[in-house]
């Protein structure tokens, strides 16, 4: 700055001495300050002062207002948005490629991760830092691309990521709800192409009332736990719920309310992309020569064969995309001949718009499916239980072309998942693992970890299942569902066949959990982007759930619903069309229970001969040590030796777990063996008894009473009148025998309660009786203390030794 100033003043000084040549080089200095200026300038506004920070605030029924925030952090990004409910703050970055990617569809990726330093904790993984995703965080992360994949604009295929950033957490609001609306304000406020904004709110039933955004603790007393996200004009974008068996009605509500709650927050994320939003990138759409000759030439070749195969209900999953298949390479290679520039990819392309237009209009204005059914139609279902003895239970669940195998293992309580703050996950006895593999559509794949499409099937199915679970149920449940065919709607399968096995299992489940799948196809206006026309579709196949615009997977039993995820593909519904899509679904899975409940019933009444079996024991308290052993030796030797492990429910309960009845009878005789009474003397409250030392310690001396008895404390205070610092100052040692008082048994440990000093009182004074007749000794007096003499271990230094010795 200082030679700056020098260079500003010097002309003004010695300009009339300096030469042209000097003067041009102060020119030249200048210019290169303004410029350094300019830039410095251009850096220092983004930046300096915390940037251009622009915040809305949304009010908010249970705590204080939700705030967003954009300009502040993470500037570089395209898109950047802080969101914070209460004391939870999350952030989420936008960053999108300019290039379009070569893979025909849009390449987005949602990183959601909980942080651990967001709890103000410590990782306690070997290295002490964040790993992989868990799968909460992958549930997260797909419930976010869900909301916000249907909104973007069709042909923008570049590479895009959002990234959610856990700041804060603090214990009480939901940081997943708050991710979404970060992940669509900081779309919004991009550049990115992108038709939003939407909004998110978590909504909760308690007593029937709906709550919206609940807290941690309100949750605990809802009976729904639902997440909605919408979109302008009360449309409907994205849905995920578990419940306790709600009723149909109060559902309805919820998700009216829901929608109702997302536009404020849509109305203040658009107020913000008016503060400090950029103008969207041009979406680069390629267009073709002859675009419009290539495609009625498509058309023509293709139309009136494709409707042919649609039409043609002979035909099954693989013999129909054959048939497809087919005659898309003929259409092609004809098409080439006339275009040879055109690259293959490009008339790929054109044939599946072309084949996707024509099996919508037949859905919409025939009313035919492919497969034969009318639009309110189920598949064929069939049900078999109990397939292979060694399992505690199994079912095969078959509609159409997809089947689903489920079998149960039932384990100890020590088997159950462990509750995790860090990671989310909370401790549950029920789990269910689905399983996914290449040749369920006859493909070929390298079978390994479990994706992330595989985990999210699997936890919709186990929310499915799980409120008909009973939760004091004394074993650990684990579910498998392996899906052997697949053509549309596996995971509601899933929860079919498991509710089967379950019952098969004799877990007494409350009720038949069935689910089933509805689509939707629609016909927009070509101006105003409406929706002039729809058809509900029950029981979705593959190819419409690809072909349509929604896939809506209801589960639940005859009376309620359990879970519900629903995925629009067509950047929202409206409220009538989601509700349609509800009461198809309740019929549809009662006529399913129907079905099953034919092939059985309910629980059966006892568990196979193979299964584990679960007791409860009661072990008194004096026993308990005997029972342990040191150090648990004797449970641990009992685990190993017959399989049965013992868990503790109390101070005098124990619950034991055997995989068999074989184990469990072994178990029981080594049990009574351990717990097994020899017959020794009852104890008198107040009796004098001769007991041997067994050991000596430093806090007193262990007797043994009578052989058939467990050796017992005589402390330091109870063995004489004075006070007593170690044993071997009264000269006691191993194997000596010494009297005792015994004052019954200790109501808290059970331990006995002895005392020696109680027989050594001090000396007292002559006692003559009237007559004269004898005197009783001080050695009398002791050998003849009252038995309602009471030990108080706590006061060692007694009257008498401070009035005597």
């Amino acid at each position: 700055i200082i030679y700056f100033r020098f260079v500003n003043m010097f002309p003004v000084i010695f300009g009339r001495f300096l030469c042209s040549r000097c003067i041009s080089v102060l020119d030249t200095c200048n210019k290169n300050k303004l410029r350094y200026l300019s830039r410095r300038q251009m850096h220092k506004n983004p930046w300096d002062g915390g940037g251009n920070v622009s915040e809305v605030e949304i009010p908010s029924s249970n705590s204080k207002a939700i705030k967003i925030s954009c300009g502040k952090l993470a500037r570089f990004a395209d898109g950047c948005a802080v969101v914070e409910d209460g004391e939870t703050s999350v952030m989420v970055t936008a960053v999108g490629k300019s290039k379009p990617s070569t893979a025909g569809f849009l390449p987005l990726t949602v990183d959601y991760r909980q942080k651990a330093a967001a709890y103000g904790r410590i990782p306690t993984n070997y290295l002490r830092r964040e790993l992989g995703p868990t799968p909460q965080e992958i549930l997260t992360s797909r419930v976010i691309d869900r909301s916000v994949r249907p909104l973007f604009p069709e042909g923008y295929l570049c590479e895009t990521q959002l990234m959610c950033n856990i700041l804060a957490i603090d214990g009480m609001h939901d940081p997943a709800v708050a991710a979404i609306n970060a992940a669509s304000t900081a779309l919004a406020v991009s550049d990115i192409p992108w038709d939003g904004p939407i909004g998110a709110v978590r909504v909760g039933l308690i007593d029937n009332v709906p709550v919206i955004n609940p807290t941690r603790k309100e949750l605990q007393h809802s009976t729904l736990d639902m997440i909605v996200t919408g979109a302008l004009d009360h449309h409907v974008v994205m849905l995920e719920a578990s419940a306790k068996n709600v009723p149909e009605q109060d559902f309805r509500k919820a998700i009216k309310k829901g929608v109702s709650a997302t536009q404020h927050i849509i109305h203040s994320i658009k107020s913000l992309q008016s503060q400090c939003g950029k103008n969207k990138r041009t979406l680069d759409v390629t267009t073709l020569e002859n675009e419009d000759e290539i495609r009625t030439g498509v058309q023509s070749l293709s139309s009136n064969h494709l409707r042919d195969i649609l039409t043609d209900f002979t035909h099954h999953k693989i013999s129909r995309d054959e048939a497809v298949s087919e005659l898309k390479n003929r259409v092609i290679e004809t098409v080439k001949e006339t275009y040879p520039d055109v690259h293959p990819s490009v008339l790929s392309d054109v044939f599946s718009a072309v084949c996707k237009q024509i099996f919508r209009n037949l859905i919409l204005d025939e009313k035919i499916r492919c497969d034969g059914r009318g639009i309110g139609d189920l598949r064929k279902i069939s049900c078999g239980v109990d397939l292979y003895k060694p399992l505690h239970g199994s079912a095969l669940f078959q509609r159409g072309q997809t089947q689903v195998l489920c079998s149960v293992t039932l384990d100890s309580i020590e088997s159950a998942l462990k509750a995790d703050l860090i990671s989310g996950v909370k401790e549950k006895n029920f789990m269910l693992h689905y399983e996914f593999p290449p040749y369920a559509t006859n493909e070929t794949g390298r079978p390994g970890g479990i994706g992330r499409r595989e985990l999210g099937h699997g936890a919709l199915a186990e929310k499915a299942l799980c409120p008909v679970v009973p939760d004091n149920y004394p074993f650990t449940i684990r579910l498998t569902a392996e899906v052997l065919e697949s053509n549309g709607s596996s995971s509601m399968a899933s929860a079919c066949a498991g509710s089967l096995a379950l019952m098969d299992a004799g877990v007494p489940i409350s009720d038949h959990v069935a689910g089933v799948a509805i689509g939707v196809v629609t016909r927009t206006h070509p101006d105003t982007g409406k929706i002039t026309d729809y058809t509900l579709m029950k029981d979705l196949l593959g190819i419409e759930d690809y072909m349509g615009d929604m896939d809506f997977k209801l589960a639940g039993t005859k009376t309620g619903i359990t879970a519900l995820q629903a995925d629009i593909k067509c950047g929202g519904l409206p409220l009538n069309v989601i509700m349609e899509a509800v009461t198809s679904a309740g019929e549809g899975k009662k006529e399913i229970i129907k079905i099953m409940s034919d092939t059985l019933r309910g629980p059966r009444s006892q568990r196979k001969e193979n299964g584990p079996v679960s007791e409860t024991l009661n072990v008194p308290v004096h026993k308990r040590a005997k029972f342990l052993g040191l150090g648990g030796y004797n449970l641990k030797k009992l685990t190993a030796e017959t399989g049965v492990s013992v868990t503790p429910i109390d101070d005098t309960s124990y619950q034991i777990f055997a995989p068999n009845n074989i184990a469990m009878e072994e178990a029981r005789e080594r049990i009574e063996l351990l717990l097994k009474e020899e017959k020794v003397p009852e104890l008198e409250f107040g009796a004098i008894y001769t007991a041997k030392i067994v050991e000596v310690r430093d806090i007193g001396v262990m007797i043994q009473i009578h052989p058939a008895m467990q050796p017992a404390l005589v402390h330091n205070s109870q063995l004489d009148q004075r006070r007593v610092n170690h044993p071997s100052a009264l000269g006691f040692e191993i194997g000596q025998d010494i009297s005792v008082k015994y004052f019954g048994r200790d109501p808290a440990s059970g331990r006995l309660r002895l005392s020696r000093k109680v027989l050594y009182s001090p000396a007292t004074s002559v006692i003559r009786n009237i007559g004269n007749r004898t005197s009783t000794s001080s050695l009398d007096t002791r050998k003849k203390t009252s038995d309602n003499d009471v030990v108080n271990d706590n006061n060692e230094d007694s009257q008498t030794d401070i009035n005597g010795r």
